[in-house]
């Protein structure tokens, strides 16, 4: 995720080309902008292809990839945040945030314009805050500070985590803070998210949603209570997703879904270092209600700052697969991760960032996410055939505004 230092603001002034902050009477409205821009250079081995109908599911020869990355502890990014205080502790907010492939200057999920998040809401200095639009969902909101890696973009496996739904179009968001506590929920009459079979006679899954006499189409929803004081925290989550189940051969729609997942995790901070840890159940059903997935997920690990520039992170990620379709035997994958980052200033810093999988392709990619990783990185992590670990190490620079 990363955070953002010494934003440049504009205060009801032209922003970017053709971009006017409106309300130009009202003393207190701001447009601030901001941005990531991150890129490494990486290798990993065992690398196949996503398994497709058109290689027959299988992913390939084994191959080493030496190549350029944009987004290694945070996605390339920029974005416009407004406010306008109304009077009386009530103010309206919008975010606009576009993702991008530092590398190639191309656009992020899925070619969308503020694919990272674009919403529109207002806020109460007493009642929290109510949001319309593209956002995270509550889950991913609230296990942020409990993850070592903070959902770092390269290694972390955040779909394995939290659902490739971890962004939803269509959503209602609610966010309160009081005090140590913060509670959030959240609704999408529709998710956006469409994933491709890939696996022998799997299911499409997913699709635009809101489609007129089917409600509960690609709909999802989800809460998220957490509650941080002094060094102590903690959080517990749920969140549903009703994806669209399809016919790969002719993609007649079947029905929805009911994917299913919830978490507690806990965190410790000391002197210059902090542990943290969870668990993640994970229940997948058909349009039947027939079982797809069954699975229990387990992380732990820890923050210490040696210096005030020189930060190390250790997170360790287990899955224990319960059943795969009709498989009740799937290896359980697991992974490490290690990161070594250092701030030369308050907006640059760079980083060494080294995985090793086991059982699945970095970031814990694979056939139980979909290989959603793979698909929306643009860079594989698929497991080659016959190879049964993946080794990846990364050395970046990173560029906060």
């Amino acid at each position: 995720m990363g955070s953002f230092s010494k934003r440049s603001k504009f205060n009801c002034a032209l922003i970017a080309a053709g971009v006017i902050c409106a309300g130009g009477a009202h003393a207190q409205s701001s447009v601030t902008l901001y941005g990531v821009v991150d890129m490494n250079v990486e290798f990993a081995n065992h690398v196949g292809t996503v398994p497709s109908a058109a290689n027959k599911f299988n992913a390939g020869p084994s191959n080493n990839a030496y190549r350029m990355n944009s987004g290694g502890l945070s996605g390339s990014r920029w974005g416009l945040r407004g406010v306008e205080d109304l009077g009386n502790g009530l103010k309206s907010i919008f975010v606009l945030e576009s993702g991008f492939n530092l590398d190639t200057g191309t656009s992020q999920q899925g070619g969308r314009l503020f694919g990272r998040q674009a919403y529109v809401g207002m806020q109460s200095s007493q009642l929290g805050q109510l949001t319309f639009g593209r956002q995270y969902t509550s889950m991913f909101e609230g296990l942020a500070n409990f993850v070592p890696a903070a959902f770092a973009t390269q290694y972390e496996p955040i779909v394995m985590l939290t659902g490739a739904n971890f962004r939803e179009d269509n959503t209602i968001k609610y966010t309160g803070r009081f005090g140590p506590v913060t509670a959030l929920a959240h609704w999408s009459f529709g998710t956006g998210l469409a994933l491709p079979t890939t696996v022998a006679n799997g299911p499409l899954l997913g699709g635009n949603g809101e489609v007129p006499g089917q409600f509960r189409r690609d709909t999802a929803y989800g809460a998220a209570l957490t509650y941080i004081a002094g060094p102590f925290g903690v959080a517990v989550a749920y969140d549903q997703f009703n994806p669209t189940i399809s016919n790969p051969s002719n993609a007649a729609v079947l029905g929805s879904g009911s994917f299913k997942k919830a978490t507690i995790a806990g965190s410790y901070a000391f002197g210059p270092a902090k542990i943290m840890g969870g668990y993640r159940w994970g229940q997948n059903k058909d349009q039947n209600g027939s079982l797809l997935e069954r699975d229990d997920l387990y992380w732990v690990g820890a923050n210490y700052q040696v210096t005030p520039a020189l930060g190390l992170t250790l997170e360790y990620n287990y899955d224990h697969v319960k059943r795969f379709f009709a498989n009740a035997s799937t290896p359980n994958p697991w992974q490490v991760a290690f990161i070594a980052d250092y701030a030369l200033s308050k907006r640059t810093d760079v980083y060494l960032t080294t995985a090793y999988a086991k059982n699945a392709g970095l970031g814990l990619d694979s056939a139980m996410i979909g290989y959603a990783n793979s698909l929306s990185l643009g860079n594989s992590y698929t497991l080659a055939s016959g190879q049964s670990n993946m080794l990846g190490v990364a050395a970046g620079i990173r560029h906060k505004f």
